[in-house]
């Protein structure tokens, strides 16, 4: 794997003003980074079809209180996309879970507040469980957990999120199929049920078109793969044994988003947290996009300036 090159000139940098852009090399995967900001760390993790770049509405107003850190996932933006395996376990969420872990620990964050969207949101699930002494803080955007989801599929959340299934399946089948047209896919996928393309900085909406590569596409299909099998896998040994997550949990989601027509927030994350907090916010499915000053406000109610 190449080295992404420290402090380089990033094509969204005018996105994010006084954020530098590094790279770091962790166990499983280069990962590129933005940090800025002082006070204690606060790390947020972007979803799908998207890249660090989501947060740039909000990450200013928060870097004026903490340390901000905005990665890509492994498989996304200008990280790299290690080969998943035949398990696809490269792109659980443990995996991704543990880049972050390993990045914060090299800025020297020891223990650190999360906030999380879709996929991110996942990936920051999982570092609450698996590490409990690194999370002071979670929230997360738009998502209930992923074992209540896959237990309690509807028919209305499943024509809407269509894409877990179909992008799950063995490759490269859905790959050559989105791969046909890859301008229009991004588009299509953006473009949520009565929200429009307009919430988008067309700076970050080029991002994000730029970093929809075949390759990218690929390592998304790994992500969902393992989502499938050895998320599901994990997250039910994890209710079995009751585990559950210790830190505060703030959750958010839009009142017109999939999760807010179709699902029941607060009634799935009570079974993983008990310090528990959330509310909708009007907004769709990319919430710190839309509304930013809605999250933020969650936010600086959440989170504690002083660690």
């Amino acid at each position: 794997m190449s080295r992404p090159a420290e402090s380089a000139i990033h094509p969204a940098s005018s996105l994010l003003p006084g954020f530098d852009h590094k790279g770091l090399r962790t166990a499983g995967a280069d990962i590129n980074y933005a940090v800025g900001g002082s006070g204690p760390p606060l790390l947020l993790l972007h979803g799908n079809p998207l890249t660090h770049v989501s947060w740039h509405k909000v990450a200013p107003s928060l870097a004026e209180r903490f340390t901000v850190v905005i990665p890509d996932l492994r498989g996304y933006g200008d990280s790299s996309k290690p080969d998943g395996g035949e398990d696809h376990s490269a792109y659980s969420f443990r995996a991704m879970a543990q880049d972050n872990i390993e990045l914060m620990r090299s800025l020297g964050f020891d223990r650190f507040q999360l906030a999380g969207h879709d996929r991110g949101a996942r990936v920051a699930f999982r570092m609450a469980l698996d590490a409990p002494q690194a999370v002071s803080r979670l929230a997360a955007l738009d998502i209930v957990p992923t074992y209540e989801l896959l237990s309690n599929v509807t028919l209305g959340w499943g024509l809407e999120s269509y894409h877990w299934f179909f992008m799950a399946q063995k490759a490269p089948f859905p790959e050559r199929l989105i791969g046909a047209d890859l301008e229009y896919y991004i588009d299509y996928k953006l473009n949520k049920k009565g929200v429009g393309l307009s919430i988008f900085d067309p700076r970050a909406f080029a991002e994000y078109k730029r970093c929809t590569t075949h390759e990218q596409i690929h390592a998304v299909c790994e992500d969902y793969r393992a989502t499938v099998t050895v998320d599901h896998q994990m997250d039910a040994a994890d209710r079995a044994a009751g585990r559950r997550i210790e830190c505060p949990v703030l959750v958010l989601w839009g009142s017109n988003s999939h999760v807010g027509r179709h699902l029941k927030p607060m009634e799935s994350w009570s079974r993983w947290a008990d310090d528990l907090r959330g509310h909708a916010i009007e907004t769709g499915h990319y919430p710190a996009e839309q509304r930013p000053d809605l999250v933020l406000a969650a936010f600086e109610n959440f989170f504690d300036p002083a660690g």
